[in-house]
């Protein structure tokens, strides 16, 4: 896929505690394949790259979601017009994997067996949850948590809550 460019700019979801998004035109969903599950790289201004995916947002066009750290990144704020350049994320997990949760899949093969049976949007849950702490005694205390806890849970039926130690919810 050749790297899609175009211009759009910063909007605000309102009923999604304020998330601030990039929108993606209908166009540009459709030279995408007209499918919200694929990975990208995002390159915002030609300054800021990261790795996202598409979400639906009605009438065909998509957005992708721009974290407050990255707007401040970036001088961005709701309305700001941006250049967005869009390409295909080969990466394995569509995310970088923190090197304590890769260091503990090299110990554990139970662990890293079930992380594989996993969906991709539940890998990536447990990959960014790891990583979303700045110390490293951190990201090693919560990979070993994720991971153990994953274990006790039967393949196909696990759940963020349970995965997370909490307790799943009744319906």
């Amino acid at each position: 896929m050749q790297p899609l460019h175009f211009n759009t700019h910063i909007g605000k979801l309102e009923y999604l505690m304020g998330t601030h998004y990039l929108e993606i035109p209908a166009q540009m969903v459709q030279q995408l394949g007209g499918k919200f599950n694929v990975r990208l790289l995002v390159t915002v201004n030609n300054t800021l790259t990261y790795q996202g995916g598409i979400v639906a947002l009605g009438q065909g066009r998509g957005y992708i979601t721009l974290t407050k750290q990255r707007l401040k990144q970036v001088g961005l704020q709701e309305g700001s017009p941006v250049s967005v350049s869009l390409a295909k994320d080969d990466s394995q997990y569509g995310t970088p994997v923190p090197e304590e949760l890769t260091e503990l899949f090299r110990q554990d093969d139970e662990g890293k067996a079930r992380f594989d049976q996993l969906k991709p949007g539940m890998q990536r849950y447990i990959i960014q949850h790891v990583g979303a702490v700045k110390s490293s005694q951190l990201r090693i205390d919560r990979s070993i948590l994720l991971i153990e806890n994953l274990k006790r849970l039967q393949p196909g039926q696990e759940t963020f809550r349970e995965i997370l130690g909490l307790e799943k919810r009744e319906v």
